[in-house]
């Protein structure tokens, strides 16, 4: 229902002017309609939006204050959010803020519910003013809200907004100088990041030039954006930091790799158990935690430190206590045949192995059909599982080895659920240095074509991976910068000769351009 004017006369009426308001704008053809209406349109949408943000800050604020989410069984407004409006942490967090910013700021709000300020100019506005002492925020944002209706630019609020942060600090005694910097690094989904932050004038100069400076097409064979660019010039900034020994701590040391390997995977297996491949998975989605090409990408030039991980297979352990068992206490076969009976003498079990007298028969293949393991206690069938799981980590670790605290933990405590590290050998440095000095005297430049990064700033790559049995031998390492080795060869796949000469040629993956470095670029015919 509406009033005289039109305005609806409820919160659910207005609810749902909205909702069918809103259906007709999804539904409707835009393509069709005058590029006028377009423009208009988006105005008032991006009115709808600011006026949209102010409400639910008001109607959050209200509902936190009166802790209308417990009612729902949520300690918070936050998690009310995620979990009842189905958004994100990272929007719950957001929509909590805008509460606390419009309540801190009550002008500003006023602006953004009438449709004068759009959300991310109220935002800013809210930004610089919270760096002024609390009784002079208000007078503040009057100050800007009023030049921001007077038709005043970003960059002109933002001077203004200086202006009066500065009069401010001047008359104040104990300002440290940092409240016009902060930065903020979040890791999101399987490690990645998301960077939020104020830079002081001196920073961003130094970041762009950073930027600008790393962040060039590296040949015609760089399909990235400039956005993309920029990325990797900042990933590379840190690698020749870090690379550089200029990092507090790691003493100059390169990039170390924990080279994680399934016992099953050691011994030659196929594959790991269904336990181990769990884990596996698991593991990967931890940050920092890198597979498929990042991970050899990663390998070509790090130190490696090999740990060999194994898991309890419960499964197989209670296959072969069953084993044990029927070679050793069996039952009484249905049809009531003493198992083994008329067998001849040396056929059977051999004693205390739990294996036939033919070793490539397992335990109980030589049993009658339908034998079945005596039953034991709980108790004792635990006592056995344990004794056989002590025995096999002897058989794999041997005398001396880390199968003492393995066993040693097993005894009267439970069997873990956890991977447990069977082995973990010393750090091996990948490429020697008298072999990197060799490799970047011969090439002083990286090697994919038309390249001139400095060796100094390069990664060694293997031409043969490691993982192929490609060598650390001089004929086999070459220098890529970070983009050509990272992203060129590991991620998209192009291909790298080196000839005798030291020349090389490129090839892309669908091999239809060839970079050579002593001639222009060709086409495959």
């Amino acid at each position: 229902m509406c009033d005289a004017a039109g305005r609806p006369a409820t919160v659910g009426d207005a609810l749902g002017m909205l909702d069918r308001a809103l259906d007709y704008l999804t539904a409707a053809d835009a393509a069709s309609l005058p590029v006028a209406v377009q423009a208009e349109t988006l105005r008032a949408l991006e009115r709808a939006e600011a006026r949209h943000t102010a409400a639910r800050a008001r109607v959050l604020g209200a509902f936190a204050a009166q802790g209308g989410f417990e009612d729902d069984g949520h300690r918070s407004a936050r998690t009310w959010l995620k979990w009842q409006t189905r958004v994100t942490h990272g929007a719950a967090v957001a929509a909590v803020a805008w509460a606390r910013r419009l309540a801190a700021h009550p002008v500003t709000a006023g602006a953004l519910a009438t449709g004068e300020l759009s959300r991310s100019w109220a935002r800013q506005i809210c930004e610089w003013t919270d760096r002024l002492p609390p009784d002079r925020r208000d007078d503040a944002d009057e100050i800007l809200v009023a030049a921001a209706r007077g038709g005043a630019s970003l960059a002109t609020l933002g001077g203004l907004a200086q202006e009066m942060y500065e009069r401010c600090a001047s008359g104040e005694d104990g300002d440290d100088g940092f409240a016009d910097r902060w930065f903020r690094l979040g890791i999101t989904f399987r490690g990645a990041g998301r960077a939020q932050g104020d830079l002081t004038p001196e920073c961003a100069a130094a970041l762009s030039a950073v930027l600008e400076a790393l962040g060039k097409k590296a040949g015609p064979e760089d399909t990235r954006t400039s956005w993309q660019r920029r990325h990797d010039a900042l990933e590379e900034a840190c690698r020749r930091l870090i690379r550089a020994g200029m990092v507090p701590g790691r003493a100059g040391q390169p990039t170390q790799v924990l080279v994680h390997m399934s016992l099953g995977e050691l011994r030659g297996f196929s594959g790991g158990s269904a336990a181990e491949a769990a884990w596996a998975a698991a593991r990967a989605s931890q940050p920092g935690w890198l597979t498929g090409p990042a991970a050899q990408a990663a390998a070509c030039d790090a130190t490696l430190i090999p740990v060999v991980t194994g898991h309890v297979d419960w499964s197989v352990l209670d296959h072969l206590t069953d084993a044990f068992l029927l070679s050793h206490l069996p039952g009484p076969h249905p049809d009531g045949q003493q198992p083994g009976a008329g067998q001849p003498a040396g056929t059977g079990m051999a004693a205390g192995t739990g294996m036939s007298a033919d070793a490539s028969q397992p335990a109980g293949a030589g049993m009658p059909a339908g034998t079945v393991p005596r039953p034991l206690s709980p108790a004792a069938r635990d006592r056995l599982r344990r004794a056989l799981l002590g025995l096999a980590i002897d058989a794999l670790s041997g005398p001396g080895g880390l199968a003492a605290r393995l066993r040693a933990a097993l005894d009267g405590t439970p069997l873990t659920t956890l991977s447990l590290p069977l082995d973990i050998g010393a750090a091996t440095e990948t490429i020697p240095a008298h072999l990197r000095r060799a490799v970047t005297t011969r090439h002083p430049h990286c090697v994919f074509p038309g390249c001139d990064q400095p060796a100094s700033a390069c990664d060694v790559h293997h031409l043969t991976p490691r993982a192929r049995g490609g060598p650390t031998s001089l004929h086999n390492l070459v220098p890529l910068c970070t983009f050509h080795h990272q992203i060129a060869i590991h991620r998209w796949g192009w291909a790298l000769t080196l000839h005798p000469d030291g020349t090389t040629t490129a090839t892309s993956p669908d091999r239809t351009r060839t970079l050579h470095s002593h001639g222009p670029p060709t086409r495959a015919a």
